[in-house]
């Protein structure tokens, strides 16, 4: 039995459904970036009144805001799970938390994704930018699948850490390939 009180094998099932749920969403993200957005003629230059290298380092600042929330986020996580030597249980005031400071992360990462994804589109031309398109189009995608095992009953006890995991993942892949590349003279240390 796991702490949810479901058997494995129903536990899992409804994991992988979820996690086709979350791949669709990706594979949705995808489609749009490479065949509307790319191809729209839409150049959104623009964020918050920010334009040109303001917009880079707005998104750097955001993307960097995000990546801050999403270690809190671990920091937490692992708190609830019993991870963290000396910290004794936690309470529902460190769950609220946790969820709260998820929502503010996503709702920081959204005007930089939408800002990208109206500005560039899906691009595959150079590794860098390989990696955050598609660490991008995941991000979201993931993000669904965390929010429908939040709210799923009897799953296996490992799910939601790995799908946080998952995300808080994500989210330093997306800094190093763009936030990074900026805060270091547009250039990635490899």
């Amino acid at each position: 039995m796991t702490p949810h009180g479901a058997s494995r094998p129903k536990g899992n099932r409804r994991v992988a459904l979820i996690a086709v749920a979350g791949l669709a969403v990706t594979a949705v993200l995808y489609f749009v970036g490479r065949n509307v957005l790319s191809t729209s003629g839409y150049s959104a230059t623009g964020l918050f009144g920010q334009t040109g290298v303001g917009v880079l380092s707005l998104k750097s600042l955001l993307a960097t805001v995000a990546l801050g929330l999403a270690v809190v986020q671990v920091g937490l996580a692992a708190w609830m799970y019993g991870k963290l030597p000396f910290a004794g249980r936690a309470g529902k005031p460190i769950r609220l938390t946790h969820r709260v400071i998820g929502g503010a992360a996503f709702l920081v990462t959204l005007p930089v994704a939408i800002h990208c994804a109206m500005a560039y589109g899906v691009k595959l031309t150079d590794w860098r930018i390989v990696v955050h398109s598609i660490a991008g189009c995941f991000l979201y995608g993931a993000f669904v699948a965390k929010v429908l095992l939040v709210h799923t009953k009897k799953l296996p006890g490992w799910a939601l850490p790995v799908a946080g995991g998952i995300l808080a993942v994500l989210i330093l892949v997306l800094w190093y390939t763009a936030g990074l590349y900026y805060y270091n003279g547009y250039s990635v240390p490899i």
